[in-house]
């Protein structure tokens, strides 16, 4: 019994998972929903799957990239449970889940040469993105990209992309004459989609320091400069 929390992009979710299936979530999306719901949403999906903490497993947390704020927040409330249960953490790559989740929902559409190619968003034309296979190996290392007409000139050569996620359909225009790349709106994270790298991560008892672990910001937060005068 895994409890999951998914906060890497404007959405904040939170699933009880089992082996099985997904016992219980919560979800919503909108600024500043991890700060006020992610407690309550906890407290609910524990409610409505009748379990208390010492029944969980382990708590697994999105690790990145994303959002500074959202990550801060997953994390430390992930920390704040495991201290409060002694419970195990465990960080799921952010952009693999995804993965896991766009594959599930294609299903049969997706053929053996195709890529899944999930998206953050990360301003302008930039994104934080990696590449999979059919069968969900990474062939790439997590990168911010800033992307241009010719991005993934080497693979749509060879390759059907599925581009997703909320960096994806801001590109629709400049792959529009690209055959090979397809681009799905609308797809968001999920906790429900760490289901599986969750329970492996718990066969394989990866785990991660409580005290010490950090999210995978990928890039440097950079505090905005203040507009109230005299600051």
């Amino acid at each position: 019994m895994i409890l999951c929390l998914e906060t890497a992009t404007p959405v904040c979710s939170v699933a009880l998972n089992s082996a099985c299936c997904t016992l219980a979530m919560r979800e919503t999306e909108g600024q500043n929903a991890h700060s006020e719901k992610i407690t309550n949403f906890i407290r609910e999906v524990m409610e409505e799957a009748k379990i208390n903490y010492p029944q969980l497993d382990a708590v697994a947390v999105s690790q990145g990239p994303g959002s500074y704020t959202g990550l801060r927040i997953g994390v430390s409330t992930a920390k704040g449970i495991c201290y409060a249960a002694d419970l195990p953490l465990m960080a799921i790559d952010t952009l693999e889940a995804m993965a896991y989740g766009m594959k599930d929902k294609l299903g049969s559409q997706i053929g053996p040469d195709d890529l899944l190619i999930p998206m953050i968003d990360a301003r302008r034309m930039e994104v934080y993105a990696s590449v999979f296979d059919a069968n969900l190996n990474k062939i790439n290392d997590t990168a911010a990209l800033v992307i241009e007409e010719n991005s993934f000139e080497d693979l749509r050569k060879d390759h059907r992309l599925w581009l997703f996620g909320d960096g994806a359909p801001k590109l629709s225009k400049l792959f529009e004459s690209q055959p090979n790349i397809h681009i799905i709106d609308g797809f968001k994270p999920s906790a429900a989609y760490m289901k599986v790298l969750a329970e492996r991560a718990l066969q394989q008892q990866q785990f991660v320091d409580v005290a010490y672990f950090e999210p995978f910001y990928l890039k440097d937060f950079i505090a905005g400069k203040p507009h109230v005068k005299g600051l």
